[in-house]
């Protein structure tokens, strides 16, 4: 097939992966070029076999064809893993001892975006990595060699090894909900293995995503899951996002378990066998995470937002779990530290087979905070980052404050936390608060509200 050529839109590279719409932004010559600057970028570390994957969005079989065309077209042995979520591609790039893996995913997005994630020499590819990228398409920087094709099949592998870590002996009935994702197929093959009650809906993979939003993180798409836990009467409800690497956790109730929270509970069986490991999460977690995994003789560690940079500090520090509040469940502990909802969600159900209390029992005891959603509003890009650097600079100079500031600001204070941090994929600002009281997250809600006004950017959306 004939690929034209153009300059990549910049708007496609993000942070942390290529993403934008199909196909006005994001298209199969696209991918081509993409192919044959990733590949240069392989050779120049000596790298020659890469495992590529797609989820299930419509979009997806094209783009995976021309990215694969330009890897072939660079002398890259590329091993295709078809159709899956993110981490059977990653697993894939494992177990064939590959030297980078590319998966073609618009993630959690609406249907009408795509994109890539990759990784090269086992490292996490994005942040500076990814505009250099684009800068090797814009100057048709590519290496030309002869390479080859090779389709894999490794579900089945995949699904075993999910099944492996499966502990406890308590009877479970659970509820999932794939979310028409590219994890529907992996999902019931999975709970055709699992002992107890299972009751799967909307695993047919849909790139249409018919039933709901892709996105088990944003509460209301998962009344769906809600309603079969109630009708089943369910232990628990796991639903998963679009490629599978971000979970969602309802307990019988059809109360939400965040993300940190859920790390803390899963940190349980991890500090049991390495005491006192390091436990990352990131800035948006509150401080009942840190204080759980003090309580349970661990390090908890906060980090920057995004998986990318999860990844890449949990290597530094060589952490056996990590996570963020956006689900995203990294497991080195028996595992291979990338994320995977899926394998989260074995962990989970081995933690409450082998547990006396309930999921429900367990948030019950968990301290009750009061704090914010994440609280997302329009700031541009060429203002966003100095906004921050304004704010944060005023708060080092407040008194009986603890400032952290690896990534935008939090400020932890006598009633609680604040943070405010620029949006590394959009031009927007985000805020997040939590206290003890209610009286106490007004406080602070007053106080950013107070900082952004002094910094003239538009509070009203706080």
């Amino acid at each position: 097939m004939q690929y034209a050529t153009r300059p990549l839109s910049p708007s496609i590279l993000r942070a942390y992966d290529i993403r934008g719409v199909v196909p006005n932004e994001l298209s199969e010559d696209d991918l081509y070029v993409i192919g044959r600057a990733f590949a240069a970028e392989m050779h120049a570390l000596g790298g020659k076999r890469a495992a590529v994957g797609y989820d299930g969005r419509l979009s997806s079989p094209g783009l995976e064809q021309a990215l694969v065309d330009g890897l072939v077209a660079s002398g890259i042995e590329v091993f295709r893993s078809g159709l899956g979520p993110s981490p059977m591609l990653y697993f894939a790039t494992h177990i064939l001892e590959a030297d980078a893996g590319l998966m073609i995913t618009g993630s959690h997005n609406p249907p009408e975006f795509n994109g890539l994630k990759m990784t090269l020499g086992g490292d996490a590819f994005f942040d500076k990595d990814i505009l250099r990228l684009g800068r090797r398409v814009d100057a048709k920087d590519f290496v030309d060699g002869e390479g080859r094709l090779e389709h894999v099949d490794v579900f089945d592998r995949y699904v075993e090894r999910l099944f492996k870590d499966l502990t406890g002996t308590k009877t479970l009935k659970v509820a999932w909900d794939p979310g028409n994702g590219a994890a529907g197929a992996v999902t019931d093959a999975l709970v055709a293995k699992l002992p107890g009650e299972h009751f799967v809906i909307n695993s047919e993979i849909d790139g249409t995503f018919p039933a709901h939003h892709p996105d088990p993180t944003v509460e209301a798409n998962l009344d769906q899951l809600k309603e079969l836990v109630a009708r089943e009467k369910c232990d628990l409800g796991i639903g998963f996002d679009g490629d599978g690497d971000r979970i969602g956790i309802i307990d019988q109730h059809g109360r939400v378990m965040w993300g940190d929270q859920l790390l803390a509970l899963l940190a349980r069986e991890v500090l049991a066998d390495e005491p006192g490991a390091n436990i990352l999460c990131d800035v948006k977690a509150s401080r009942v995470f840190f204080d759980e995994i003090r309580r349970l003789g661990g390090k908890p560690v906060m980090w920057k937002a995004g998986h990318s940079h999860i990844k890449s500090k949990m290597v530094e520090l060589n952490s056996p779990l990590a996570g963020e509040m956006s689900a995203h469940i990294f497991f080195k502990h028996r595992y291979y530290g990338y994320d995977d909802a899926l394998y989260s969600a074995i962990r989970l159900l081995s933690v409450l087979a082998s547990a006396d209390e309930t999921l429900a029992d367990i948030l019950d005891a968990m301290p009750s905070m009061h704090n914010t959603p994440e609280i997302r509003f329009d700031c541009p890009d060429d203002r966003k980052f100095i906004a921050v650097d304004e704010i944060a600079s005023r708060a080092r100079a407040m008194k009986d404050v603890t400032i952290f500031d690896m990534d935008g600001v939090r400020a932890e204070t006598a009633d609680g936390w604040w943070l405010l941090r620029a949006s590394n994929t959009q031009p927007m600002l985000v805020v997040r608060c939590e206290s003890d009281t209610e009286a106490g997250l007004e406080r602070l809600l007053d106080e950013v509200r107070s900082q952004l006004r002094e910094s003239d950017i538009d509070a009203s959306a706080i």
